[in-house]
């Protein structure tokens, strides 16, 4: 605002007043009610069952019709005592240190090799992508169908000669557990290696010139040239195949194994399952599941530390 006054000898001085602030741009408060009905989503049906898990666990709680009691620490001891717990961590941990570096690095080099579109490349990525469109219960019957006493492969040993060799795989304390742990590694290795053409094929081709006239070779050019790039997506790759094994083998071993022979191939998830429909100890049961998020945290965790971008 402009205002006159009047200097000495009668002349008139304009003189700027500072105006008023101007007032702040009201929000759009329209976002925030949208975001709402999923916020509310989230906390019934994520937090929800998480708070559940912790609460149970420190229940008696023999069935869902029955009684519940406050049992303490009491399922926490319970559980540590208990020696099928003790092969459920064994076979689990030996489960994700076997399947997942199997899995990653196979899908790595499997996807840095279609990334260079070789001929038929289209092709086979559609055959890598069929074991992730066939349906659990599905490729348990296959591997049933190939791995039982009078199947396939035993069949496969006796025509070359090698029938001494023949066995029960699935029914063998020895074996049980490899045989899921190769179902685990056939099942998610096309599907990421998918992921990783994916992403490869976003890396600028300048990049992969200069490797080559630099001298670099395609095994240099993949771990030392390209892997560095895409450091945090294999990262992330990683993670979620670490989750998908640890969380969703139980389904394998149920369909497959049935936790055995004995508790040769009862894993961390399959407990779960076990304990909570089968045994009816539902204390029991949250206790191990409150296990497996901690190892689930502790591996994401650990995971995003290993996997995180050094520049």
């Amino acid at each position: 605002m402009t205002l006159l006054s009047s200097a000495p000898g009668g002349a008139s001085v304009a003189r700027k007043t500072p105006s008023a602030p101007a007032a702040p741009p009201r929000r759009n408060q329209g976002g925030v009610i949208l975001a709402v009905p999923a916020l509310v989503w989230y906390l019934v049906f994520m937090v929800g069952p998480l708070v559940a898990i912790f609460v149970i666990a420190a229940l008696h709680w023999p069935g869902m019709l029955q009684p519940v009691s406050f049992a303490g620490l009491q399922n926490v001891r319970t559980v540590l005592d208990d020696p099928v717990f003790m092969d459920a961590v064994t076979n689990t941990a030996v489960q994700l240190v076997v399947a997942l570096p199997l899995m990653i690095v196979g899908a790595y080099m499997l996807g840095y090799y279609v990334a260079q579109q070789p001929p038929g490349h289209r092709v086979l990525r559609y055959l890598l992508f069929i074991p992730g469109l066939i349906s659990t219960p599905a490729k348990a019957m296959v591997f049933y169908a190939v791995l039982s006493p009078d199947g396939l492969f035993n069949g496969s040993l006796d025509k070359v000669g090698l029938g001494s060799l023949a066995d029960a795989w699935l029914a063998s304390p020895s074996t049980a557990l490899a045989c899921l742990i190769v179902l685990d590694v056939w099942s998610g290795i096309g599907f990421t290696a998918v992921l990783f053409a994916a992403r490869l094929g976003s890396v600028p081709d300048e990049i992969g010139e200069a490797a080559q006239l630099d001298g670099a070779g395609h095994w240099r050019a993949m771990w030392r040239i390209h892997f560095p790039v895409i450091r945090d997506f294999v990262g992330v790759v990683t993670m979620l195949q670490f989750l998908w094994t640890l969380f969703g083998s139980a389904q394998n071993v149920l369909l497959l194994t049935q936790g055995g022979p004995g508790s040769s191939s009862t894993t961390l998830s399959f407990l779960v399952y076990q304990k909570a429909f089968i045994a009816a100890d539902l204390g029991y049961s949250q206790t191990v599941g409150v296990f497996l998020f901690l190892v689930g945290l502790a591996g994401l965790l650990t995971i995003r530390r290993v996997f995180r971008q050094n520049y």
